[in-house]
């Protein structure tokens, strides 16, 4: 384990992340997509942001994928570094929403402990969890890149909904049914509109 410098000191900075709000006309906040593999955490994250983005607010996706080429790039997928990974998008994900985002992630994030550190992290306010709620048979049939076929035939370890579990979310903020009951554009207008609800944003009236 690292041990933390006694030296480093937080530097309280003059712009304010409610004067970035102001500036923004939106809150910040952590939409934290969670589910198996191929149950279309990224491809909801990813239109979810486009929609936002299109309304004139300030938004960023962490994705998976493209984390671990970079900030997580030095980890494997062991318990241990699925741990770790967790950890150091949680931090990432705190700076972003004092930095007056609307930060998306969209990582497997399996296990529960590893979730709750992370609502306690940024707290409770400030994080909302989306399960996106869908069979494991369906994430197979959509399996583009064959790693539950690998998986399967024991060539990938502790592969999450096989080899390795998947804790669902007891309480989340919001679940949506990503497994066919809806379709993409009905799953994003659902999390809009929870978003109004929570007063991330308003709407704004057509000029």
């Amino acid at each position: 384990m690292t041990i933390k410098s006694s030296n480093t000191v937080w530097h309280r900075a003059t712009v304010t992340r409610q004067r970035r709000a102001d500036l923004n006309n939106h809150k910040s906040t952590l939409l934290w997509f969670t589910g198996l593999s191929g149950s279309g955490k990224s491809t909801l994250a990813h239109a979810l942001e486009e929609k936002l983005y299109q309304m004139g607010y300030h938004t960023f996706v962490l994705d998976g994928d493209n984390v671990r080429h970079g900030l997580c790039g030095d980890l494997g997928f062991s318990n241990t570094d699925r741990v770790e990974n967790i950890r150091r998008v949680s931090e990432t994900t705190k700076l972003f929403i004092e930095a007056g985002v609307i930060v998306l992630t969209a990582f497997i994030s399996p296990f529960r402990a590893d979730r709750d550190k992370a609502r306690k992290l940024v707290g409770d306010n400030d994080f909302i969890e989306i399960y996106c709620n869908c069979p494991l048979e369906i994430c197979e049939e959509r399996d583009v890149k064959g790693l539950y076929s690998l998986a399967r035939k024991g060539k990938i370890k502790e592969f999450t909904g096989i080899s390795s579990p998947y804790e669902e979310p007891k309480n989340p903020e919001l679940m949506v049914d990503t497994g066919g009951g809806k379709n993409l554009d009905e799953c994003v207008e659902q999390i809009l509109e929870f978003l109004i609800q929570r007063k991330i944003y308003e709407l704004k009236p057509i000029v």
